[in-house]
């Protein structure tokens, strides 16, 4: 018998070291060609926060990219909370939205190729959060809200499950993209292995619902050595297109339309989140300025034939990779999660007007306005 206990005790303690073993060999950081994998395990906890939904220092509300004024790599610590907000997505549409910070899309976060994230995220849908006020030890995003407020928020609850997929991620996503419940927080690390631009999106089931509820946002991640054009631009912007899925609800508010969503039939299709914004707030830049655009299609289904009338793109870097450029191009093809980096020289005073040229699109909202005014000398 003793004997027996001893070989079952040697088995289960060989079987244990064995998984103690697989479990640090899964979490050693290793590089590669460069790039760092292999991420600590995710935490899933709760805690008693009731904070800023959006904390960093390279976090904002859009057209709005933070400048990078660092040298090197860095260590940011992000968090972005989930919650539920009432907002205006055209004049006299309103839904609850589940959002990421507050606002559809979500908030842009700018990095740099090589940079760590240390991530943080708490699921708030069961309590309201009021993200229209000035908020202190928050972000530049949480300002820009409090000062423009065009979504014309309300603070909502609607408890439901969410996670958080970062496509500027390399990492395991059953550890790092897990679904948390209401109250629960999630803590990651992730490395911003790969230039370009990159949507995020909740991929809890369904993602379509999840996404089309207004759950995405956009990285953008600068190449450590920048774009070799021998050149500065003048503006910066970043852009996102998607589609909402609406239907006049009993009440005043809109809701959800399950079949439109599956028939890929949106009822709208924007440029960052609302059918006028970017006629309301154009735009700006001078006549023989450098505009360059961080253009992503969030979908979360439908194509971006993405143009600007009176331009034409100098360059064009798919996916916002430096070594994926291309030259004189009319219009820019993205796919749902795809993106680009336009840079457009402003040719004279006047408006230019954003549009996916898809006109079904367009005609849905997808336009915008770039307001040039005369050239500086």
């Amino acid at each position: 018998m003793k004997r027996a206990i001893s070989k079952i005790t040697l088995l289960v303690g060989m079987v244990l070291f064995g998984m103690s073993s697989m479990l640090s060999a899964q979490t050693e950081e290793y590089t590669l060609d460069g790039m760092t994998f292999g991420m600590p395990e995710a935490e899933v906890y709760t805690e008693d926060y009731n904070g800023s939904p959006v904390v960093g220092e390279y976090i904002t509300q859009l057209p709005n990219l933070a400048p990078l004024d660092y040298e090197g790599n860095k260590h940011h610590e992000v968090r972005i909370d989930i919650i539920v907000q009432e907002i205006e997505v055209a004049e006299g549409v309103r839904y609850q939205a589940w959002t990421f910070g507050g606002t559809v899309p979500g908030p842009v976060l700018h990095v740099k190729e090589g940079d760590r994230i240390t991530f943080v995220m708490k699921n708030r849908s069961d309590e309201e959060v009021t993200i229209t006020e000035p908020n202190k030890g928050g972000s530049p995003f949480m300002q820009q809200v409090a000062n423009n407020t065009y979504q014309k928020n309300k603070s909502a609850i609607m408890p439901m499950p969410h996670s958080m997929d970062f496509h500027a991620g390399t990492v395991a996503k059953d550890d790092k993209w897990r679904t948390i419940g209401p109250g629960e927080t999630i803590k990651f690390d992730w490395i911003a292995n790969y230039a370009g631009s990159y949507i995020y999106h909740c991929g809890t089931p369904s993602v379509l619902m999840h996404t089309a509820m207004g759950q995405h946002g956009v990285v953008v991640v600068s190449p450590k050595d920048g774009y070799d054009t021998g050149y500065e631009v003048d503006r910066e912007y970043v852009v996102v297109q998607s589609e909402y899925y609406l239907t006049k609800g009993p009440g005043e508010l809109y809701q959800y339309d399950f079949e439109a969503a599956s028939a890929n039939n949106p009822s709208h299709v924007v440029f960052n989140g609302h059918q006028t914004i970017l006629h309301d707030q154009p735009l700006k830049a001078n006549a023989g300025e450098r505009v360059r655009f961080h253009v992503s299609n969030n979908g979360p289904s439908g194509t971006s034939s993405f143009h600007v009338i009176g331009g034409i793109f100098d360059r064009v870097w798919l996916e916002g990779h430096p070594f994926n450029e291309m030259r004189g191009m009319q219009t820019v093809l993205l796919g749902a999660s795809s993106s680009a980096t336009i840079d457009m020289i402003v040719p004279e005073e006047g408006k230019y007007i954003l549009i996916d040229h898809e006109f079904v699109d367009a005609e849905k909202g997808a336009t915008g306005t770039l307001k040039a005014g005369p050239r500086k000398k």
